[in-house]
């Protein structure tokens, strides 16, 4: 363990004055790495509370690690004897004297097992309830808490399905093309679609191997395949005190293999009336389901209509163009509202402000999108009005191989969707990574495609825009 000198008291002490209020933390773990472990840090600075940063044997030079007031090696570079070892890292938690742990997202951050055993060792877990999180893992309670919560669902099976004479039998009722979908995991494992009765029964045989295989439960259950939707997340925020708002809309339809590439907010697919109805279902959903902390339902949007898929329990990747559009900080709020606060603000006070662009960055080959791990011997980032990139690289770091292959996300605001664009366009021309492969070419690629520019696209678009050479 490294210790750094830390900062005063944090200046957000005056909480534990308030009548009810739980003090702020004075130190926080970050149980995370990468981009996400630096923007947790510089949340925590920006408060006044200190950090703990953890890391594998293959993350020492992180710049989290060099920054944090102290650092705890978890173990060797595996993330399953590191990132994922619970033990280590509330181990590291007790030996530093931290008062809270904040997940992230990614690794633990949605594992209710982790979350309740940080509760039971006396921590904060800066997140929702155990509850909440095992409620919305298993797709098909979330499903069903979704309806009980008034959210428009997909027609589908209403559990897991049973045997291909089920499956056969639901299909008929609803229609072809289905999709089976695992009913825990996700990132398009356990994921196969039937477009007629001969494909059904190797489409269900495939899903329930895959699920089995990723996730060690091969239960799968079915719904109605939507041909050309958009994917619509919308941010939300409930405290401890009853108070829920939503911060708006995101469009996450470019993905490749179930990922997200780029996310805009907000969607250039909807107007005025649909956001806000959108918004405000899932606003009461929130109270309704008692849900603490940042959270993200997501939805599919096709013809007109919203059908809700699944809710995040954690901070999502894509959380800054939100940030942009509303001059919220996530972190601090998720910080805020584990520490008992309540968030100080109704709907109505919140201000919706142009339009922001996030474009994903990995360590990837921008045609055969391999991993591409190694050492950085340039990096300049852009900068400008408007502009912002979170990422972890700086000359000389090493890409390890071992973790998901995104390394920055460049975040781009305007007054409006045009001038955001070429905002956008101008600092992609800017951003120099080299050393490794980046896929910052297929975004400028992007930057060129009459149909992302006029936002025609939905959630297949890229893999056709990939498959043709980007053109």
């Amino acid at each position: 363990m490294t210790q750094r000198p830390s900062n005063t008291a944090s200046p957000w002490s005056s909480l534990s004055k308030g009548k009810g209020r739980r003090p702020m933390f004075e130190k926080i773990l970050i149980a995370n790495r990468g981009e996400i472990a630096l923007r947790i840090h510089r949340a925590c600075r920006e408060m006044g509370i200190r950090t703990v940063a953890v890391h594998s044997t293959a993350d020492s030079e992180a710049m989290h690690v060099r920054l944090a007031d102290e650092s705890v090696c978890l173990g060797p570079p595996s993330a399953r004897d590191s990132y994922l070892n619970k033990v280590a890292l509330l181990s590291a938690a007790t030996i530093t004297g931290a008062d809270a742990i904040h997940p992230g997202y990614g690794f633990l951050s949605e594992n209710a097992d982790f979350a309740e055993m940080v509760v039971e060792h006396g921590f904060t877990f800066i997140g929702p309830s155990p509850a909440h999180i095992r409620m919305m893992g298993d797709k098909i309670t979330a499903k069903r808490a979704a309806q009980h919560a008034g959210l428009p669902i997909v027609p589908g099976s209403d559990g897991a399905v049973q045997n291909e004479a089920e499956a056969l039998a639901l299909a008929n009722e609803f229609g072809y093309p289905i999709l089976f979908k695992a009913t825990a995991g996700g990132g398009g494992r356990g994921m196969k679609v039937a477009t007629c009765p001969e494909d059904l029964v190797e489409a269900f045989r495939t899903a329930r191997a895959e699920a089995g295989a990723a996730f060690g439960n091969s239960e799968v259950y079915m719904e109605k395949y939507l041909q050309a939707p958009r994917h619509i997340e919308v941010q939300v925020l409930g405290d401890s005190h009853g108070g829920a708002v939503h911060l708006g809309e995101r469009d996450c339809s470019l993905q490749r293999k179930h990922q997200k590439v780029l996310e805009e907010a907000r969607s250039p697919a909807l107007n005025e009336e649909q956001r806000e109805t959108i918004g405000e279902t899932a606003r009461r959903a929130v109270e309704r389901l008692g849900y603490t902390n940042a959270g993200t339902m997501e939805f599919l949007y096709e013809n007109g209509q919203f059908y809700f898929i699944e809710m995040n329990t954690r901070l999502q990747v894509e959380h800054p163009v939100t940030e942009m559009i509303t001059g919220i900080d996530l972190v601090r709020e998720q910080i805020r509202i584990a520490a008992g606060a309540p968030l100080g603000y109704t709907q109505k006070d919140i201000r919706f402000q142009g339009h922001a662009i996030e474009c994903r960055v990995n360590a990837e080959d921008p045609e055969t999108f391999a991993p591409s791990p190694g050492r950085v011997t340039d990096f300049h980032q852009p900068g400008g009005m408007g502009v912002r990139v979170d990422s972890g690289l700086y000359q000389g770091v090493m890409v390890p191989p071992h973790y998901d292959s995104m390394v920055a996300k460049l975040i781009v605001h305007g007054a409006s969707r045009n001038e955001c664009l070429m905002r956008l366009r101008r600092a992609l021309d800017e951003f120099v990574i080299e050393g490794i492969h980046t896929t910052l070419p297929l975004h400028r690629k992007l930057m060129r495609s009459p149909t992302f520019l006029d936002g025609a696209y939905d959630i297949h678009w890229l893999e056709h825009f990939v498959e043709q050479g980007g053109s």
